[in-house]
């Protein structure tokens, strides 16, 4: 018998980053993000979340002794969108780093026609410090 834990959700997705302020502004400003926490805790240390609006999980903008930078181009999470092509452009627009363009197929799906990849429609951005993420729309 296997004992399971009473773990409901997921919780937090820890963004390690340089600056927090620079951080902030860019994901409140270029991304859109709300401010969720902005606070200080034991030896000064400072505590901001945000997120999507309406989003129930938040990312975490902490100092690299809190959490570490991913030496490699590995994705830390994905984002998911209604409208992949309004969030492209929007992002083109706000100078955001776009590491790939976008891949995978948006249209109809029809008995009739056979699509060579499945693949919904995503691409990859950076943020300023070199974090990756993708965006999806299912």
């Amino acid at each position: 018998m296997n004992d399971k834990t009473k773990i409901e959700q997921v919780g937090t997705v820890f963004v390690p980053v340089r600056n927090q302020d620079k951080a902030l502004d860019f994901y409140t400003n270029k991304l859109g993000f709300e401010k969720c926490v902005d606070a200080f805790y034991s030896d000064g240390k400072r505590w901001i979340e945000v997120a999507p609006p309406n989003s129930g999980i938040n990312l975490a903008l902490v100092s690299y002794d809190e959490g570490k930078p991913t030496t490699d181009d590995r994705t830390i999470c994905a984002f998911s969108t209604n409208d992949i092509e309004a969030d492209y452009e929007t992002l083109q627009k706000n100078n955001v780093d776009i590491v790939d363009e976008k891949i995978g197929k948006k249209g109809l799906f029809s008995t009739n026609v056979s699509v060579e990849s499945p693949m919904p429609p995503q691409f990859s951005f950076r943020d300023p410090d070199g974090n990756r993420f993708l965006i999806v729309e299912p």
